[in-house]
């Protein structure tokens, strides 16, 4: 089965990417013809594929008990990941009809609503392992996070607030606090684009002072997720090395315990199945037993002459002798008649 569904997945993957692919091709002038003729034939392949799939994963989905039946399956469509594979496939289905009815609306319905397809891409994950991955880190992270976001947005509001006042007056690019914050965020996120620089010494040392110092703290978030990714990935690791080496220990214990618990030369020991095996009847004498009883409700027999079945002389007695119940005019009890 996980062959089988990598397989699909990766099938599907392929399907998507090539979709993407033409997608963007069909956005350039010297490919648009070409593209916009083997995206239409893809959408028609990728409609029949992922819509046979969409009605196979609702019908199966009633295997599950939490969703038999058909409130069950509406349930199980209202899933995040289903709702965008209906939204996708209806917004496919409304592009290929428009297109070959060759309405004038289909051109730009062709080029807006089939980048709808990225969508697709987050199906890819249905069970949602990569976002749990992450939530998960940036959870166990957080107060570090924290801390190094509101020191990085201190350090962004007081740069962008000083430069403001040393260049306001000689550089029209910084004319109001808006704009200095706007090179403030661009500048220590190390993106830089160079529409606005400083023009005063003092605009300048100040730019140069934070950005050493604000580039360190907006960095920092990303080692802080980067360690806690490595350490996380580390973790999942040891619990499936672990998960596959549990049940070979739990079958060992158990085949331990039997060989302990059948071990009859040791009969000091009342944690075995000695104890128990010798105070219960075998299967003959419960067979023998039913029978006396059998016959002592149609009065053939009273139910106080049940004895043990006789055992062979010289064969080893497998429990303990009980006594016999007394008969009519007998001087010896049953156990427990004292």
């Amino acid at each position: 089965m996980s062959s089988i569904s990598s397989g699909s997945s990766g099938v599907s993957f392929l399907l998507v990417f090539s979709c993407l692919v033409l997608s963007v091709l069909s956005t350039i002038q010297e490919h648009q013809e070409l593209a916009n003729e083997c995206l239409l034939i893809l959408e028609f392949v990728m409609i029949v594929v992922f819509g046979l799939e969409y009605i196979i994963r609702i019908w199966s989905a009633g295997c599950c008990c939490r969703y038999r039946g058909w409130q069950g399956r509406f349930r199980f469509a209202r899933k995040p990941f289903c709702v965008i594979d209906f939204i996708v496939f209806v917004a496919s289905v409304a592009v290929i009809a428009a297109g070959t009815q060759g309405n004038i609306f289909a051109t730009s319905a062709l080029r807006s609503m089939r980048f709808l397809q990225i969508l697709r891409m987050v199906r890819m994950d249905r069970r949602g392992g990569t976002w749990k991955l992450l939530g998960s880190v940036v959870y166990a992270h957080s107060k570090e996070l924290i801390t190094a976001w509101y020191i990085g947005f201190l350090v962004l509001i007081f740069a962008s607030f000083l430069v403001y006042l040393a260049e306001k007056d000689a550089n029209s690019d910084f004319s109001s606090y808006a704009d200095s914050l706007w090179w403030g965020t661009i500048t220590l996120t190390t993106i830089g684009y160079g529409d606005k620089t400083p023009h005063t010494w003092l605009g300048r040392v100040l730019a140069a002072g934070f950005a050493l110092l604000g580039i360190s703290f907006f960095a920092l978030p990303a080692g802080i997720l980067g360690s806690g990714f490595a350490l996380k990935v580390q973790e999942q690791h040891r619990q499936k090395h672990f998960e596959k080496r549990r049940m070979p220990a739990a079958n060992l214990i158990q085949a331990a315990w039997r060989l302990y618990s059948t071990d009859t030369s040791r009969a000091y020991l009342t944690a075995t199945w000695y104890y128990y095996d010798s105070i219960l009847p075998s299967f003959r004498e419960l067979a023998l037993l039913f029978e006396h009883v059998q016959r002592a409700r149609n009065g053939g027999l009273r139910p106080l002459e049940v004895r043990r079945a006789p055992v062979p002389d010289g064969a080893p007695s497998r429990y303990p002798p009980v006594a016999t119940c007394h008969r009519p005019g007998s001087t010896s009890f049953c156990p427990g008649e004292r």
